[in-house]
């Protein structure tokens, strides 16, 4: 049996892990542009909870089950027990067991970490406080698709030292890149939430010197 794999950092995949997905992607977005029909989630079902509501979250994750063959169940805390003080741990063995996959965009990381282990299908990080790996994933798929492989090339993270941040921080690492912060004062990265991976990122005053040689850019609120 295949161990049960979830997705709640960055850091979870290896590198070898994102080369197949970001092929795999690419050839699954290929036949969408051709119009040919691929199912490969036919009767599966997303159960998608949102502790903090999003546009383009939900939009993108629900699309993304249709257009694959599968289901998407929207939840919030108003439509779950959750809002009324439901343990997550009770919470993720009932929704676990009518599901095939979960995704969680909530506030704190122990949220989704404790719903995880009290989980027997995948759970996906949409978006905590402090990590949000979609949204880079999906970041550096789009680079490779204009400009090739990231490896060794130098991206600009210019704003808050936040949730982005961070993750950029641990895709640095993962993918072999190139990190150039330049944060507010008082607004800098959280190393604890890094880790080792915090030797991949070098640390500007100036925003433009951060900028200089950059094969990519990118950027949040300044502060938030």
């Amino acid at each position: 049996m295949t161990a049960l794999r979830h997705y709640l950092q960055f850091k979870d995949f290896s590198r070898e892990d994102y080369e197949y997905v970001f092929r795999r992607a690419k050839w699954i977005k290929d036949k969408f542009k051709r119009y040919e029909p691929y199912h490969p989630l036919f009767d599966r079902t997303l159960v998608m909870i949102f502790e903090k509501a999003s546009t383009r979250t939900r939009l993108s994750f629900e699309a993304g089950m249709q257009q694959l063959g599968g289901s998407a169940i929207y939840l919030n805390t108003r439509d779950s027990q959750l809002g009324r003080g439901e343990p997550v741990e009770d919470a993720a063995q009932v929704m676990s067991r009518m599901s095939d996959l979960v995704m969680i965009r909530t506030f704190e990381q122990d949220t989704i970490e404790r719903f995880a282990a009290n989980s027997r299908v995948p759970v996906i990080n949409g978006l905590t406080n402090q990590y949000h790996p979609c949204q880079i994933l999906a970041d550096i798929l789009t680079f490779i698709e204009h400009r090739g492989s990231i490896k060794g090339r130098t991206v600009a993270w210019i704003g808050d030292g936040n949730n982005m941040c961070n993750t950029w921080v641990q895709a640095a690492e993962v993918l072999d890149f190139n990190l150039h912060v330049s944060t507010p004062s008082g607004y800098a990265v959280d190393t604890s939430l890094v880790g080792e991976a915090v030797r991949r990122m070098k640390l500007f005053a100036d925003p433009m010197e951060a900028c200089a040689g950059a094969d990519l850019v990118t950027t949040d609120v300044w502060t938030s």
